[in-house]
Parts: structure tokens; sequence; C-alpha cells
């Protein structure tokens, strides 16, 4: 018998609602279960780990991170998949960090959640968590069909650096803008075998150091001279995530180029990513962006927001120079650029 574990950290999924003040609340995954009496017609052992207190995923942290990743770790040998429960709002987030900490990965890590708890009566929780588990258990041949990590909502499966959350009222809640889905659920699960990561068969790593020394500025018409010299002046700074307009393109006034160039000197890493969903940061299509290719800006091309982040965090952490990191920023490591 194939074991999965599920791993709840909190989320609506697993909340319900308080009768006096019609919030919504953490209770006991064990109740969870109970409303979900599908789970027992599976062919595998289930088995749960629960965060010791269930958190709302806009207090996850990267700590809490490297927490999902040596639970994983420690229970690799012992399951065959696993599903993540988690709330929507940072689930990119998590996803794509955990893509960059969990390296040679050849098992399913599956993240799924809810835009409506568990108990009500119109909830899309029972079909995401049971459709989870079921990816997490696939395997053909002795091997994983989806041996990455992904987000499974609404029917879609998704590679979990590649996904947004891009709606916060329907249940269809992500997009992956650059990039195919891996599987679809139907009558039948469809998967999408060419653009699913292929493994490399070496044993599982954790990266466990994350640098969270970073800053972002999304640029708009108007922004200040004195908003972007704070910026590089936090002290401690490592990288600056700089959301450009269109395919990377930003101001050309000497006083933007200068501070941009200052920071460089610093040894402070400038990411450029669009803040378009769809489509990759092109330096130098535009005499807008030429200059940012000129002073040493690093082009994101098709990487998510959430995916540049986690990138940054972990290529920070590591003992690679600042060059090296620049480097391997333009270049894909689990699928997160075309």
């Amino acid at each position: 018998m194939s074991s999965i574990l599920i791993i709840y950290t909190g989320g609506t999924i697993g909340m319900v609602r308080d009768e006096e003040s019609g919030a919504l609340k953490s209770f006991e995954f064990s109740s969870l279960l109970k409303e979900i009496p599908e789970i027992k017609k599976f062919a595998h052992q289930i088995d749960v780990h629960s965060f010791e207190t269930p958190i709302d995923s806009s207090n996850m942290q990267p700590h809490q991170w490297l927490n999902l990743a040596e639970i994983i770790y420690n229970e690799y040998d012992k399951h065959e998949g696993f599903v993540i429960l988690h709330g929507s709002d940072t689930m990119a987030y998590t996803a794509s960090a955990l893509s960059f900490m969990l390296e040679n990965l050849s098992k399913p890590v599956i993240l799924t959640g809810s835009q409506l708890p568990i108990g009500e009566v119109r909830t899309d929780a029972k079909e995401n968590l049971l459709t989870a588990i079921e990816i997490a258990s696939s395997y053909k041949n002795g091997k994983a069909l989806v041996p990455e990590v992904a987000i499974y909502f609404e029917y879609d499966l998704y590679r979990g650096n590649r996904a947004t959350k891009s709606n916060a009222e329907d249940f269809e809640a992500f997009s992956s803008p650059n990039y195919p889905v891996l599987a679809q659920a139907g009558v039948s699960l469809k998967y999408n075998t060419n653009d699913i990561y292929k493994p490399n068969g070496k044993p599982l790593k954790i990266n466990k150091f994350l640098n969270q020394n970073i800053a972002t500025i999304k640029l708009f018409p108007g922004i200040t001279e004195q908003f972007i010299f704070s910026i590089i002046h936090i002290p401690n700074l490592k990288a600056i995530v700089v959301e450009t307009f269109g395919s990377g393109n930003a101001p050309t006034e000497l006083w933007f180029i200068n501070l941009l160039v200052e920071a460089i000197k610093k040894d402070i890493i400038i990411l450029n990513i669009s803040q378009c969903e769809g489509g990759a940061v092109s330096q130098g299509k535009y005499e807008t962006s030429s200059a940012l290719n000129k002073i040493g800006v690093v082009s994101g091309k098709d990487m998510t927001y959430e995916a540049a982040i986690t990138k940054l965090m972990y290529l920070l952490g590591t003992d690679l120079s600042t060059s090296e990191i620049k480097e391997w920023l333009q270049k894909s490591l689990r699928g997160e650029i075309s």
C-alpha cells in the first residue's frame, strides 16, 4: 500500500464560521477529515502532519517554508507523495520557495486549498483535496507522474513556480500565464507529460538558507527620486526586484539610472521583471530598457513575481558570488524560466 502525507498548515480549507461574529477561524484538522469520508476510498495509507498552530497564509514566513521542507525531507522515504493544505493568498510563494529548497525532488509535492471552507455547502475544498491526493499518488512504472512542486486548484495543476494567484473571488483562483498547465481534471486526469519536470535521479537535498534582505520597487508614473533613494539605502540590502512596464521598460531620467548605478556599485543585485502577468522582459528591445542593459540590471525574463522573490532568497543564501548569482538568475533551475 502506498502512503501519502498530508501536511496541514491552515488556510480557508480548514476553517469554520464563528456563529457569533461570522468570522472564519481555524479548527482541528481531524474534524476536516470527517467532512470528507471519500478519503477512505483511496487505496493508500493517508498520514497527517498538522502545524501545531494553523496559520492564515498571510502570516506565512520563510522559517515556515523551512519547516515544510524539513518535514518532507524527514518523511521522504516513507511516503510516495505529499499534499500541503495551504491558504491561497501566499500559496504561490510557498510553492516557488519549496521548488528551490527541495533540490533533486523526484516525488510529487502538491499544494492545494480552497476559496470556501470545507463546511460550506458550495465548497471547492473536497474536489481540490481529493484530486490533489490522487495526483500525489499517481505513479507509472515506479515513477511519479508529477515529480515536482505543483499547485492544484479548480481542475488545473500548475507548476508551483509558474503560478500566481490572480483572482480573489472565483474558484479558479490561480493562473499560469507563461507556462502550460501540467494536468487537467475532468472525468479523468489528463497529464501533459511533455511539460512536466524531469527529475535527475540524485538524492533529495534541502537548501536551508534563505536571505530575506530583498526589496521590491513597482514602477509607476510619478515615482520620486526620494523614494528610490530610500530603498537603495536600506541597511544590508542585497537585491531589489524592480517591476517594470511591459517588456522591461523603465524611466530614462538621469536621476533614476544614476540611483540604480549607485546600488549596483554597492553590490546590490537589480532584477527586472514585468508588471504584466503574461510575456517576458526583453531588455534592449526598446530605448527605455537599453540603459538597464548597459548598467548591469539582470533580466528576470518570464519569471513570476513570486518566483523572482524566492529564487533571490535561495541564491543569496548560498556561497555564490554576486556575478554567479546574476548568471543563475537568468538560467532555469526548476523550470521557472522558459
